[in-house]
């Protein structure tokens, strides 16, 4: 039996304690121990998107993190999108841009391009196509997607000017 450690972390927002075994991956814990099914294992190797989270603000593979090293760290997840019941913008541009098909790797691509607009909040068709490199899709194609992330940007930058 594998040895198991006591994981305190903060996850969207909120402080968090579970059991994690030492082996396990941040996808399988945050699935399995948290309940946070948004998050999605493509291929375990760290090689399509499907499965990114921000670790402390950095986009990273939860496939290629062990549970344990949250632990006192923050996790962001596709689920950290949503407040009080309001889809953020992306989640409505993608839904406006059909930039999603079977929903499989729409979770990273969620979580990539936020990580993204969060540094840069306006970037250009190749820096958005660079940022989110790391995620694969088998259906939509990218121009959607792409074109998805370059209305919000354009948006929450008019939405910032009107409230400054």
């Amino acid at each position: 039996m594998t040895d198991s450690t006591l994981v305190s972390t903060t996850i969207n927002g909120d402080s968090i304690e579970f059991a994690c075994p030492n082996d396990e991956t941040l996808l399988d814990a945050l699935r399995n121990r948290v309940g946070l099914t948004g998050v999605k294992e493509g291929c375990g190797t760290g090689d399509c998107g499907a499965c990114s989270v921000t670790l402390d603000g950095r986009l990273v593979c939860s496939c290629l993190v062990l549970g344990v090293e949250a632990s006192g760290r923050e996790v962001g997840t596709v689920e950290g999108l949503t407040t009080n019941g309001e889809l953020h913008p992306l989640q409505e541009k993608f839904i406006e841009h059909a930039a999603l098909q079977c929903g499989v790797c729409t979770p990273g691509f969620l979580v990539a391009a936020k990580a993204l607009l969060d540094k840069n909040p306006d970037p250009s068709e190749t820096e958005i196509r660079y940022a989110l490199a790391g995620n694969l899709c088998r259906c939509t194609g990218y121009d959607k997607i792409v074109r998805a992330v370059q209305a919000t940007a354009k948006d929450m930058r008019k939405a910032k000017k009107k409230k400054g």
